[in-house]
């Protein structure tokens, strides 16, 4: 089968270390094109791919699919000018900056027959996969407690537009956007969002803190980001009627696409021991711990399912209307923290 032609939209962090080698390592795509500034950067990494310095030209090419990862308040224009040039789309999360934005596109891909998906990617993080297979198979029962960080130690802010006060930026839709979807598929929307959200280092910056509450009918989940936390606690607490799961550390893909690894290996994903969680449970009156082997991470079934999707018309591995529910709670967070209230979910 003929590899789907991607033109690659921007050449940042995003680009050149998740999508470039999970495009370029796979046998289902041929990175075509790339829309950069810095030509020399791109042929670095991807020898003889031709560089053009605009959208425009990068969708005159005879490209299928556009994977757009730039600063996010351009998502909206980018993937509108993409859909309307009949190419299908994948976004880097989060989708959009406001829902209204996300809800006009996603009717354009639905008039276009095209594919709209966004790459949020850390549902196929080892640790999330580990949770979610616990719940499915309900070793803890009910779930009472789910407790989710993204915490940093970066005392000095940067100048960067992820960490000004600019349209987009700041960790809720950077972080936040990643934890907020996580919840989303395990416990589905919440009845009301409670949130505390702010600039902690300098208040001339974008909001670098969160603490979100999420209500269900007998749960509660938090989401919490902090950029000064030297010795982080757990990354995920679970707790249950039946037991608790307990796990620290952090996935271990984003760093090997870093230090350039083969992320179709069969290592791939794989944690050491030593980072495993600790699953603990009632038998009886006996209370039994005991490490849990996590589940092989595997960032490359988000782009094998938008091959199958392009493809076979299979369904998207993560859906716009997935992904808009995400942007309509981050607003949600951001009216709660502003009127310091709760703020029901109409979502």
């Amino acid at each position: 089968m003929k590899p789907i032609s991607v033109g690659l939209a921007g050449y940042g962090f995003s680009g050149q270390s998740f999508h470039r080698p999970l495009l370029q390592h796979s046998k289902y795509y041929k990175i075509h094109t790339v829309m950069s500034s810095n030509k020399e950067k791109v042929q670095e990494d991807l020898e003889g791919v031709n560089v053009v310095p605009t959208l425009d030209e990068l969708l005159r090419e005879d490209i299928e699919l556009v994977v757009i990862t730039t600063p996010n308040h351009l998502h909206y224009d980018m993937i509108r000018q993409s859909l309307t040039a009949g190419k299908h789309v994948v976004v880097e999360k989060p989708f959009v900056t406001k829902s209204r934005e996300g809800e006009e596109l996603i009717q354009l891909a639905e008039e276009k027959g095209l594919l709209l998906s966004v790459f949020h990617n850390r549902r196929w993080d080892a640790d999330f996969l580990t949770i979610q297979k616990l719940m499915e198979n309900r070793q803890l029962g009910d779930i009472t407690t789910y407790e989710a960080h993204f915490d940093r130690y970066r005392p000095n802010v940067k100048d960067r537009w992820k960490e000004n006060k600019i349209e987009g930026g700041g960790v809720l839709y950077d972080l936040g956007a990643h934890l907020i979807d996580q919840a989303l598929t395990l416990f589905g929307k919440p009845r009301w969002v409670f949130a505390d959200v702010f600039s902690q280092r300098d208040p001339q910056k974008a909001e670098d803190y969160f603490q979100i509450t999420f209500g269900y009918e007998t749960a509660r989940v938090g989401l919490y980001s902090r950029s000064m936390v030297l010795e982080p606690g757990p990354r995920y607490q679970v707790h249950g009627r039946n037991g608790s799961f307990v796990k620290y550390g952090m996935d271990r893909q984003e760093a090997d696409l870093k230090d350039g690894l083969d992320p179709y290996s069969d290592t791939w994903g794989k944690e050491d021991e030593e980072y495993w969680g600790t699953l603990t449970l009632m038998d009886g009156e006996e209370i039994m711990t005991a490490k849990l082997p996590s589940e092989k991470g595997d960032y490359t079934q988000y782009y094998q399912g938008v091959h199958e999707a392009i493809r076979n018309n299979g369904p998207s591995p993560v859906s716009a209307v997935e992904a808009l529910d995400v942007i309509r709670i981050i607003e949600a967070c951001k009216e709660s923290a502003k009127e310091k209230k709760v703020i029901y979910c109409e979502i």
